[in-house]
C-alpha cells in the first residue's frame, strides 16, 4: 500500500523533474508546487514564474501538473 506521504512526494519531484528539464534553474525566478492527497484525491496547482526562460509559464505549470500526476499513476500502476 503507497502511504499518502509517497504520494504527495512522487509528485512533487515530477513536476519539479519537468520543470527543470524544460527551464534551466536560473531562470526560474519564483516556484511553487502545491500537492495534496487526501481520501484519495490528489491536487496539485503548480505557479512558475520565468520570465527570461522565454516559455508560457501557464503551459508548464499545467504540463508540470499533468506530469506530476501521471506519475502518481504509474506508481499505483505498478503496485497492482
Amino acid at each position: 500500500m503507497v502511504d499518502d506521504e509517497t504520494v504527495v512526494q512522487t509528485a512533487a519531484e515530477a513536476a519539479e523533474g519537468y520543470l527543470f528539464s524544460r527551464v534551466k534553474q536560473s531562470d526560474v525566478r519564483d516556484l511553487d508546487v502545491a500537492v495534496t492527497f487526501e481520501d484519495g484525491v490528489l491536487t496539485m496547482d503548480v505557479y512558475v514564474n520565468a520570465p527570461a526562460a522565454d516559455v508560457d509559464e501557464d503551459e508548464l505549470a499545467d504540463e508540470a501538473a499533468r506530469v506530476g500526476r501521471e506519475a502518481v499513476d504509474d506508481l499505483f500502476a505498478a503496485e497492482e
